[in-house]
């Protein structure tokens, strides 16, 4: 469904600047008894709102389309990603003076990896999310989870059973949700008077210095920066009082939110930094996100011109981790199997299927260093470090790594 008003500010005025054409969506890996189905495929085009500045995609697919049971995306089980959810869980108790006992509440929990490490701080956990698969192995792994999307009947539902949450959290969620101004009227139900609410997202600063143009999918409706977010709030009373930046998923921003103080001495005066900042980087000018728009066609380019110079020379390439950002790169890029023989996976949810769109086949990571492709690709960039060390074994057998962002680049 294309929108017609802004997911902030409700201005019509939103203006095109990037086509990536139509899309499957990137976490509907597929079985190999459905290769045949045809998918569903939907327009990836991005606008800005001439308004707020809110960045979003123009086309909406419905939630329960998105997150339903064939939803197998799991939160980061990499060194790097538990380093940060501790990190995350230390940082916000701290802020929050959160004490035992107190409510914390996930929004889109997924597994639970956040949430386990609230509760070694004494917490009560309860998390909230609509994938069947995902919200059954949160249970299963000790993490109390509500399968449902969290609106203002499920946030009345855990006030009555549970009680106020000192901390709500919305990790690589909030810019998911189409209806940003019910999520907000849920929080503020749910919120408790001296609560925080914390978002974590990518930064879409980043997303453009950097030419992170894979993260966009449609999972993901809006790319966030601090100008848009803090009108939001302020339509629910609500401020943000501290930022954080953190270098997951390509460079992210943690916004910390409670209900207005008369008090503005403790806010911190990095919001006021970013903001400047974002208004210096040209972020708000359609003439700026054009002419990203021309860089990301040009990395096409570079990176097929690459990968098919390796072919024509007779080598094999396979690719190295099926997460979501890597499917629009090569839905986008039209990377299908004339390029990659296969690309190998850790998430045992995965292994078996095929990519959306290219049908690529996706197998355990213990295939590369048995069939050693000359080149393998590294869709997971962000963790590409990570990646390799666990796969030096490859390494050293002479193979070589191939990081598609923000340059093409071999390593090796």
């Amino acid at each position: 469904m294309r929108i017609q008003k802004c997911r902030i500010c409700r201005s019509e005025d939103i203006k095109l600047f990037l086509k990536l054409g139509d899309h499957p969506l990137a976490d509907a890996f597929i079985e190999a008894s459905r290769l045949k189905e045809e998918e569903v495929c939907v327009p990836l085009e991005v606008c800005a709102c001439q308004e707020c500045g809110l960045i979003q995609l123009n086309h909406t697919v419905p939630a329960s389309q998105l997150y339903d049971k064939s939803y197998i995306y799991e939160s980061s089980i990499t060194q790097m990603g538990q380093k940060h959810w501790t990190e995350f869980s230390a940082t916000a108790a701290e802020i929050a003076d959160l004490k035992t006992d107190e409510l914390v509440v996930d929004i889109g929990s997924n597994v639970g990896v956040l949430l386990k490490n609230f509760r070694d701080r004494g917490a009560k956990v309860l998390g909230v999310d609509p994938a069947p698969t995902i919200a059954k192995l949160a249970n299963e792994r000790g993490i109390e989870t509500i399968e449902s999307f969290f609106d203002f009947e499920t946030a009345n539902q855990i006030k009555k059973e549970k009680s106020s949450a000192k901390i709500i959290t919305a990790t690589n969620v909030f810019a998911h949700i189409d209806d940003l101004h019910m999520l907000m009227r849920a929080v503020d139900f749910l919120l408790a008077k001296h609560g925080i609410f914390i978002i974590e997202a990518p930064y879409i600063l980043n997303l453009i210095k950097s030419l992170e143009y894979d993260t966009i999918y449609h999972e993901h409706l809006s790319y966030l920066s601090l100008k848009p977010m803090i009108i939001l709030f302020d339509k629910f009373d609500m401020e943000i009082f501290e930022v954080q930046q953190r270098d997951i998923h390509g460079g992210s921003i943690r916004c910390y939110v409670r209900r207005k103080q008369n008090s503005i001495s403790d806010i911190s005066n990095i919001i006021r930094d970013l903001l400047e900042l974002e208004h210096r980087s040209g972020i708000y000018e359609l003439s700026y996100l054009k002419k990203f728009a021309i860089k990301v066609s040009d990395h096409r380019k570079k990176l097929m011109t690459l990968l098919r110079g390796l072919k024509d020379d007779g080598r094999i390439i396979a690719g190295v981790s099926a997460p979501a950002k890597g499917m629009t790169l090569i839905n986008y890029c039209g990377i299908g199997t004339d390029i990659l023989e296969f690309i190998t996976e850790k998430s045992t949810l995965k292994i078996g299927r095929y990519t959306p769109g290219q049908r690529i086949p996706i197998v355990p990571d213990k295939k590369l260093l048995e069939l050693q492709p000359d080149y393998a690709l590294i869709l997971a960039w962000n963790f590409s470090e990570e990646i390799m060390e666990n796969l030096n074994d490859y390494l050293l057998a002479g193979g070589k790594f191939i990081i598609p962002i923000p340059e093409p680049r071999i390593l090796g």
